[in-house]
């Protein structure tokens, strides 16, 4: 594994010269004039303030709702180098829903010995409602993402696995259609595989799981907590583009054994419901009782099996640390295949040794919580400052359990378009994944996100990244 200062440049190889993916790409560019791309760059920005493509930060005193930076200069894939991700993804997001079945019913991957009955233990995650009960379809993940870390030519890691409420996918279908606006020409010369149907995938992926006791076309909606939450924008756009209708908990309620919309008519059942509600909010009957994003008694509903929620409540126990550090041997459990995309090295701090060796070797290494997310309550070693490594020691001596640490990856570049020109930055990338009884649909391309400082690896829109269009080359 590549580590330290040496990093792979996806479009320039070490003489300079332009790689496969990017020789089309690269043709067009040199032919491009710096000051109407320029422009083009500032018609994008527009653009995304315009539709109103934002996120919303909390906890911090400025406005709470910012742009996501956007750069223009792709991120290329080849059709050969898909082919071997989709094939990693697939076996990896198969393990996955496998896993959580058994761990609600049987857990014969504990009773294996093969990972530690304390990862439920201490896992808020793990649902007992979801205990014995099957999810209709037999499906926990409907939607998938899956976070990759490329070091080097044929080097492809799995950095984290989301299979709560992935989020993202509305940037990856804003970002490939501003390009197509601006740049159309370009579209004709390079072969590039869609990611507009992803809206029509996903509500045929979603039908597709509706109880049996559905009758004719299945009901799907959208369950938004409402337009303060930070993905809001991405729930509208999705409800919108599948012709699915966008709720809240007020929209709702549970008539006739059913969890039914209000409409102009009365009242009409929901068959599926892309819930976008963390499991604590989703029926205060059963979770949290001050919860008011969520519908009284839709738990009763699932458990009847009169309603699919997508994702399952119960699934975020796949999205922990502790658990991704097991998911070599889960994949070989379930599969009985080696992993094709491999972890990147994890060093559990709830282990003795592991923990040694983590204390010792803080100043190179990145520290994570088992349960966090967005790039927060975590430690970049060789960025950090003194006082910031001794803080972080402190939490890892009182509660190792809460932490993981890895090494310092020397993730990837891809060229930004800057004031200067082309500039390499670290990125990393988000496919989206669909599961059903039908199978497993991966959308050729995905989220990339891009650190936009310096020599940054934090990509996180809420740590000052951007995002990519993302290409798959057609053959």
């Amino acid at each position: 594994m590549n580590r330290g200062s040496v990093k792979f440049d996806e479009m320039h190889d070490a003489e300079g010269g332009v790689r496969e993916a990017y020789s089309g790409y690269c043709e067009w560019f040199h032919e491009q004039d710096t000051k109407s791309l320029k422009r083009k760059d500032a018609e994008a920005d527009e653009n995304f303030r315009r539709t109103g493509i934002t996120f919303n930060v909390y906890g911090e005193d400025e406005a709470e709702e910012r742009l996501i930076p956007f750069d223009m200069v792709p991120r290329i894939i080849t059709a050969n180098e898909w082919r071997k991700l989709t094939r990693g993804i697939e076996q990896r997001v198969s393990a996955l829903n496998s896993f959580l079945y058994d761990l609600y019913h049987r857990q014969e991957i504990i009773r294996a010995g093969r990972i530690p009955e304390r990862l439920l233990r201490n896992n808020e995650a793990f649902l007992q409602n979801m205990v014995g009960f099957t999810p209709p379809g037999g499906i926990y993940t409907h939607i998938v993402g899956i976070d990759l870390v490329r070091t080097g030519p044929d080097e492809f890691f799995v950095l984290e696995d989301n299979a709560r409420t992935p989020s993202g996918v509305s940037y990856m279908l804003q970002n490939r259609e501003t390009m197509m606006s601006m740049f159309p020409e370009l579209f004709t010369r390079v072969g590039v595989e869609t990611v507009s149907n992803y809206p029509r995938r996903l509500a045929r992926s979603l039908a597709a799981c509706a109880p049996q006791s559905t009758e004719g076309k299945p009901n799907v909606a959208v369950l938004t907590p409402g337009i303060y939450n930070s993905a809001y924008f991405e729930h509208a756009f999705l409800a919108d583009q599948m012709g699915a209708e966008l709720v809240e908990a007020s929209d709702l309620r549970v008539v006739d054994g059913k969890v039914q919309m209000r409409c102009t008519a009365g009242y009409q059942p929901i068959d599926v419901l892309y819930r976008r509600v963390d499991d604590d909010y989703l029926d205060p009957l059963t979770f949290n009782p001050d919860s008011v994003l969520g519908i009284p008694g839709i738990m009763d509903v699932y458990r009847a099996g009169n309603i699919t929620i997508a994702n399952a409540p119960g699934t975020g126990v796949s999205d922990d640390k502790a658990v991704y550090s097991f998911m070599p041997e889960i994949v070989e459990f379930y599969t009985g295949e080696k992993p094709l995309l491999p972890n990147v090295e994890t060093w559990r701090c709830a282990d003795r040794e592991s923990l040694k060796y983590v204390l010792d070797n803080l100043a190179e290494l990145v520290v994570k919580e088992v349960h966090g997310s967005g790039g927060y309550g975590m430690l970049i070693g060789p960025t950090a400052s003194r006082r910031e490594i001794a803080d972080f020691r402190k939490k890892l001596e009182a509660h190792p359990e809460n932490y993981i640490a890895q090494p310092t990856l020397s993730l990837s570049t891809c060229p930004i378009f800057t004031k200067k020109g082309l500039a390499p930055r670290h990125v990393d990338l988000r496919p989206f994944v669909l599961v059903s009884p039908n199978g497993i649909d991966i959308t050729p391309g995905g989220l990339t996100r891009v650190a936009l400082e310096k020599g940054s690896l934090v990509v996180n829109s809420s740590q000052g990244g951007g995002t990519k269009d993302t290409w798959v080359l057609k053959d």
